[in-house]
């Protein structure tokens, strides 16, 4: 049977092994998803050692970035955003690891799944974050040809940090999008410290968190009249995406 799975630290959020499993019970597919919590990416290849039969990993917080070393080769989209959250090893006739290929889907299912959310009129965005999954998001932004700013939690070049969202920034920049874990189960009191106050119904606040289904940083932007989705179509998105490159 293979074996595919969920690489991060800590994993009591995610929703991938349910999606995968019920798929692969609907299709009939002899393979089982695990999650695999390593609270070290270092642990990685004793993973793999263990595991022949592993087909394929997903890459979730807080590795995206720290699991590149690891890897042999990388294909172009994950080398130009610098984060990966989908691996495939590749396995010689004795079934010895022979290649261990990072792919990024974060970026083309983003940018997917927030195209029908755009106006007509070009919008500017702030992404409220700085870790890989902002990384994917930038990249998916300018292939829209979205101006975009990033936001932390302190300044440094070329990026904001959350004390500097004057009502001039945020009127300049109607499209907000969270990749923190702000506000994720099971820490759901949580969100990124923007000012709502300034929030409009012009605006378009997009949290990469999927779990709650509507977290504190969705409440308050729809309190403000903004549009609002979640991370769960981007999730599903970027799953059926590494399934193919799995298959591949």
């Amino acid at each position: 049977m293979d074996i595919y799975g969920l690489l991060g630290f800590p994993l009591g959020h995610s929703f991938s092994a349910n999606f995968f499993n019920e798929k692969f019970r609907r299709e009939g597919i002899d393979a089982e998803y695990r999650n695999f919590e390593l609270s070290d990416i270092g642990e990685l290849m004793e993973l793999l050692a263990e595991l022949p039969q592993l087909r394929g990993l997903n890459v979730t917080i807080p590795y995206k970035q720290q699991i590149i070393p690891y890897l042999t080769a990388l294909d172009d989209r994950a080398r130009e955003i610098g984060a990966v959250n989908t691996v495939r090893p590749s396995y010689g006739p004795d079934g010895g690891l022979t290649e261990l290929k990072g792919f990024n889907t974060d970026a083309p299912a983003f940018a997917r799944t927030l195209a029908p959310l755009l106006p007509d009129e070009a919008v500017s965005a702030l992404v409220l974050g700085t870790g890989g999954a902002s990384k994917a998001v930038g990249a998916a932004l300018s292939w829209l040809g979205i101006d975009h700013k990033f936001v932390s939690r302190t300044p440094a070049e070329g990026q904001l940090a959350y004390g500097q969202l004057s009502a001039e920034v945020m009127k300049a920049n109607r499209l907000i999008v969270n990749t923190t874990p702000l506000g994720m189960y099971p820490k759901v009191d949580a969100c990124p410290p923007i000012p709502y106050e300034l929030l409009t119904p012009a605006h378009i606040c997009y949290d990469l968190v999927y779990n709650p289904e509507e977290t504190l940083f969705l409440k308050k932007s729809a309190a403000r009249g903004a549009t609002t989705r979640n991370g769960l179509p981007m999730l599903h998105l970027q799953a059926l995406l590494a399934w193919q490159i799995w298959n591949s």
